[in-house]
């Protein structure tokens, strides 16, 4: 495994994704500042790489859907926990299963809040110090729904399409900066982001990953390790990650 010995923010850290980028991070040598809303499940993360790896780790309590909330915990970081050095903004979801005609205000409001608005006020808080420093890297999850929308998905696809948008208009936002920007696209991958979408309906949730192999949380933290670690004059702009078993949204081979 590559090292990595700098600072990691990780939105979104109490599980799936973001939990395993914190494993793979912790292992590879980095210092983590794990951020979430469910603080027990980052204190249970920060004691497991603990006592695996002797990661070093510092715990926020984070809605990235406030932009006041995100400014003062950001800003309120203790001084030697604020040079980060990488930024891996993850916190995302999606919320039911259904046509424009018969979608929820809230479930859109809350897709566009957290996936879009929310990576916006992180990068917001976080870049400017790493402009100063002069080294950093902003690694966005996205998802393959950016340029191949789901049926009955069309906001949340619409909000990963923005978040890749984001993300290149970023890039171009810091030429002439050393800062590197990268979005991951996964495929399907078994997290809680099924049951989240379907407010705890477990069985509804495991049928998405029943009759075929989708992809662990810890196959995309392996990506985003990957384009972390790149020597500095390499510049990972996208990655899409899918299980062998789905060549597109909705084409998934079921055995």
């Amino acid at each position: 495994m590559s090292g990595f010995t700098g600072t990691v923010l990780i939105t979104g850290a109490t599980a799936g994704i973001g939990a395993a980028c914190a494993r793979a991070f912790g292992q590879a040598g980095a210092r983590l500042i794990l951020a979430g809303r469910r603080v027990d499940r980052l204190e249970a993360l920060a004691g497991e790489l603990r006592d695996a790896h002797g990661t070093d780790s510092h715990r926020i309590a984070l809605d990235v859907r406030d932009a006041g909330v995100v400014s003062r915990v950001l800003e309120d970081l203790p001084t030697d926990w604020r040079a980060v050095d990488l930024l891996i903004n993850n916190a995302g979801l999606a919320r039911g299963l259904a046509p424009i005609q018969e979608g929820e205000f809230r479930d859109w409001e809350e897709m566009i809040d957290t996936n879009v608005k929310g990576v916006l006020y992180v990068t917001r808080a976080v870049l400017p110090g790493m402009v100063r420093r002069g080294r950093g890297h902003v690694i966005n999850i996205g998802s393959i729904v950016a340029s191949e929308v789901a049926p009955n998905a069309a906001v949340y696809s619409a909000t990963k399409a923005a978040l890749e948008t984001i993300t290149t208009g970023l890039r171009l936002d810091l030429f002439g900066t050393p800062i590197r920007v990268t979005i991951v696209h996964p495929g399907l991958v078994e997290t809680e982001f099924s049951v989240v979408r379907f407010r705890g309906d477990e069985q509804r949730a495991a049928d998405i990953y029943a009759g075929y192999k989708p992809l662990e949380p810890a196959d995309i933290a392996d990506a985003v390790l990957y384009a972390a670690t790149r020597p500095p004059h390499v510049n990972i702009d996208q990655l899409t990650v899918k299980p062998t078993a789905q060549a597109r949204v909705g084409m998934i081979d079921k055995k």
